[in-house]
C-alpha cells in the first residue's frame, strides 16, 4: 500500500511539473545556441511563424529547383539549395531539399550534413556515389555508380561525395529531414577555417610538411 501511495504521488508530482520542465528537440536546427539564462521571453529552435492570412502560394509551391545551376565553379558542380532560407513553408516541419547539378569531371566535395539523413536519386548522367563510414566500420568505403533514376541514401553524420563519371552533365535531386541540415565541405574546413587551424597542427596531423600544408591553405582562402 505505502509503495503504491508513493508511486501516486511521484506520477502526480511529475504531472504537476512537467509544463515548468525545458523542453527540446533532439536534432539541433542551428550549429550554436548559447544559454540566456536571464532571458524571459518564450523561444524556439527555428524561426517564429507569420499569421496564417500572410501566407501564400510560396508554403506550398516553389521552383527554385527548376533552373540547373552555373557548373563553372572550380568543383565543376552547382548546389541550388532549398532549406527553411530559401523555402520559408518548410519552417517546422523537418524537411528540405538540394538540387546539385555536374560538369563532366565534377565532383560535389566530401562533406557532411551535421543534422539531416539525406535520400537522393540521380536525374541525369552517371555518378560515382561515394560514402564513408566511421571508425566503428574502419573507414570503410562504400561506392556505386548511379545512373538515372537509381538512388541512394546517406546516414546522418557521415562523410559522403558525388563525382560525374560521365561524359556528360550530370544531375541528382536529394531530400533531407531536417528544415536546415547544414553542411561541413571537409577540404574547406580543414585548410580554409576563419581563424586558421595552426599549420604544426595539420603537418603533425597529417604527416606531411608545413609547405604542403600552407600550399593547401592557399587554395582555400578564398573559400569554394
Amino acid at each position: 500500500m505505502g509503495y503504491s501511495k508513493t508511486l501516486a504521488a511521484g506520477i502526480f508530482a511529475m504531472l504537476f511539473l512537467a509544463p515548468s520542465i525545458l523542453a527540446t528537440d533532439p536534432d539541433p536546427l542551428q550549429d550554436l545556441c548559447v544559454a540566456d539564462l536571464d532571458g524571459k521571453a518564450v523561444s524556439v529552435n527555428g524561426h517564429t511563424c507569420k499569421p496564417m492570412s500572410q501566407a501564400g502560394d510560396d508554403f506550398l509551391f516553389s521552383s527554385k529547383l527548376a533552373m540547373a545551376g552555373n557548373t563553372s565553379t572550380p568543383n565543376g558542380s552547382a548546389v541550388t539549395e532549398l532549406d527553411v532560407a530559401e523555402w520559408p513553408g518548410t519552417n517546422t516541419l523537418g524537411v528540405s531539399m538540394n538540387r546539385v547539378d555536374f560538369a563532366p569531371g565534377g565532383t560535389n566535395p566530401p562533406h557532411i550534413h551535421p543534422r539531416a539523413t539525406e535520400i537522393g536519386i540521380v536525374m541525369e548522367g552517371e555518378l560515382l556515389v561515394g560514402i564513408i563510414g566511421s571508425l566503428d566500420s574502419g573507414n570503410k568505403l562504400y561506392s556505386k555508380v548511379l545512373r538515372a533514376g537509381e538512388t541512394f541514401l546517406i546516414p546522418r553524420g557521415l562523410m559522403h561525395f558525388q563525382f560525374n563519371v560521365g561524359k556528360t552533365q550530370a544531375s541528382m535531386v536529394v531530400s533531407f529531414n531536417s528544415q536546415n541540415p547544414g553542411i561541413v565541405f571537409v577540404p574547406l574546413m580543414v585548410f580554409g577555417s576563419n581563424p586558421p587551424i595552426p599549420t604544426p597542427v595539420l603537418t603533425k596531423a597529417l604527416r606531411v610538411d608545413a609547405g604542403v600544408v600552407e600550399l593547401l591553405k592557399s587554395k582555400f582562402s578564398e573559400g569554394f
